[in-house]
């Protein structure tokens, strides 16, 4: 059984590793050079998209900012999933915050900008401070602003004209302005639709951010109240897509009460700590749900944390000594704030994942990994 995956980055590579075992071999198609190529061994292929599509049993995404000839070859096929209207959706937030309407699922106040006067007309409605977010072509923190004061509102709306400017008739370029809302933490839930609307949900995972990029989560922590929120939201936008394979829903938690901050139709960064902390991966259930398989447990077998490796040349391998500890790197050439891999541990419970993490803070600068000294010690004291 063969798959392709649009995109040939580190998802795609982790889909193929978590499939070998299924008999699934992966494919990735590499939307910027036109290549179709084995997304572990970097090996190019001679072979068209064309050619590819129709050799495929199924066909999914890695990403979101997909070329709408390359989506429509693959929808036409019968065979793409999640499908290109889930794809759309991910890769621009006004049609995202459609979706979150029609599905009754809360987020913050938001509205939608294509000129000055909308612009203005939001922040007399929803006042400051706002975060602004392109619609199209933002990720990990980019193409966003944030508006506290009067006195920033030429300076914003000038840079923001820009980006609506460099659309265009056929892809036009729009800017959501939400309200800024305070909230406790950041968390996420991973599940997983199969084709007959089996719905498996992930326990809900709190993330930490920096500059916008997600560098560390924990998986295991979560009380029921909270986490039936997020597997009613994942059910309803699921279901309005009518999604096949694995979504991803980044949340707030204000005082308790989530509200969607944004959601991506695929395997995501945020749940990749299922490698070690669950019976079956994300990226095997997603695989299984593509080609019409049974879907694994996504129950929690032991408290997990993910640590992002970016920008690095290694991942040192004293982490390794670490109980419980394990390491992928994704053979990319480095880049600053680049993810280039991530280092996983487990442990029997909360305060030993504290410990362990603990010893992970004492091999890993501080700099380049931040959060796992405090999250050890907030871990350990709790």
């Amino acid at each position: 059984m063969r798959v392709l995956v649009l995109g040939a980055g580190q998802l795609a590579r982790m889909m193929s590793l978590s499939s070998i075992h299924l008999g699934i071999e992966v494919l990735a198609y590499d939307v910027s050079t036109k290549q179709v190529i084995n997304p572990v061994t970097f090996e190019v292929s001679n072979s068209t998209l064309e050619q590819e599509v129709e050799r495929s049993f199924a066909i999914t995404a890695e990403f979101e900012h997909i070329p709408e000839d390359v989506l429509a070859i693959c929808e036409s096929s019968g065979k793409f999933y999640p499908g290109a209207r889930s794809i759309a959706t991910g890769g621009d937030r006004s049609k995202e915050k459609v979706l979150l309407d029609e599905a009754q699922v809360s987020c913050a106040p938001y509205a939608l900008i294509t000129e000055k006067s909308h612009f203005l007309a939001a922040v007399d409605k929803l006042g400051m401070p706002l975060v602004i977010k392109t619609c199209q072509a933002g990720y990990d923190g980019k193409g966003q602003w944030r508006l506290k004061s009067e006195d920033q509102v030429e300076r914003v709306w000038s840079e923001m004209a820009g980006f609506i400017e460099s659309g265009t008739l056929s892809a036009p370029h729009s800017i959501i302005a939400e309200k800024m809302i305070p909230f406790d933490r950041e968390v996420s839930i991973i599940g997983v639709r199969s084709k007959d609307g089996e719905c498996k949900v992930y326990p809900l995972t709190e993330n930490q951010h920096t500059n916008g990029v997600l560098t560390l989560s924990i998986a295991g922590k979560e009380k029921a109240a909270i986490q039936g929120q997020a597997e009613a939201a994942f059910e309803k936008l699921a279901t309005q897509l009518n999604y096949v394979g694995v979504l991803a829903i980044e949340f707030f938690d204000v005082g308790g009460q989530l509200l969607v901050n944004e959601i991506a139709p695929r395997v995501h960064n945020s749940g990749h700590w299922t490698q070690q902390g669950c019976q079956t991966s994300q990226f095997e259930n997603h695989m299984r749900a593509i080609t019409g398989l049974p879907t694994g447990s996504t129950s929690l077998l032991r408290p997990t944390a993910m640590i992002n490796v970016l920008g690095q040349e290694s991942i040192p391998h004293t982490v390794l000594s670490v109980p419980g500890c394990s390491s992928h790197w994704y053979g990319k050439q480095a880049k600053p704030g680049r993810k280039m891999g991530h280092i996983n541990v487990s442990a029997d419970n909360l305060h030993q994942l504290g410990e362990r993490l603990a010893e992970l803070a004492d091999i890993l600068p501080e700099d380049d990994y931040p959060g796992v000294q405090d999250t050890s010690h907030a871990l350990i004291l709790n």
